[in-house]
């Protein structure tokens, strides 16, 4: 059986997959490293109903999900202009969410999304692309590598009682 692989712009009326698919791929990718309780409380404040809905409303900020026929094998989330989790100015565009579910990773399937943010920040005229990661995500980390980007900086990105060291990662276009 053959399977079509599509990416398309998430909307409102996808809020449900949105939730569920964020909520699965952050927890399979940061739940060892925080207290279920942390995590859950996170989950919650993170993917709740009205902050999603604010998000997607937002016109300076983009979803995409990644789909192999009807189900969603992850999705990207990209800002600009005062959409940015950080102020890094008009000419970046922020890849501030890429999730590829466990089952469908090492499928090359994060190499799409983050070919689309490149053409969206080509479209847009930005100039450069950036990310943040988490310092101890190797796999990510190295798969960013491949892809041209390099550390530009650091933040810290808090999960209920621990801070964590993010990477700030950038690709000149």
């Amino acid at each position: 059986m053959t399977h079509t692989l599509q990416i398309h712009p998430v909307t409102i009326t996808d809020l449900p997959a949105l939730q569920a698919v964020s909520r699965e791929t952050f927890a399979a990718t940061f739940g060892a490293a925080n207290t279920p309780e942390d995590l859950a409380n996170y989950l919650d404040r993170a993917y709740a109903t009205p902050k999603l809905t604010r998000e997607l409303n937002n016109p300076h900020s983009q979803f995409f999900f990644i789909q192999q026929d009807a189900d969603v094998c992850g999705y990207l989330k990209v800002n600009v202009d005062d959409a940015q989790s950080e102020e890094m100015g008009p000419e970046n565009l922020e890849v501030e969410r890429i999730y590829v579910r466990v089952a469908y990773q090492k499928m090359g399937l994060g190499k799409q999304l983050i070919q689309l943010a490149e053409q969206l920040a080509h479209d847009a005229g930005k100039t450069r692309m950036w990310l943040g990661v988490w310092e101890h995500n190797d796999n990510a980390r190295g798969f960013y590598a491949k892809q041209g980007f390099h550390q530009v900086g650091q933040h810290t990105f808090s999960i209920g009682g621990s801070d964590q060291t993010d990477y700030l990662l950038a690709k000149d276009l």
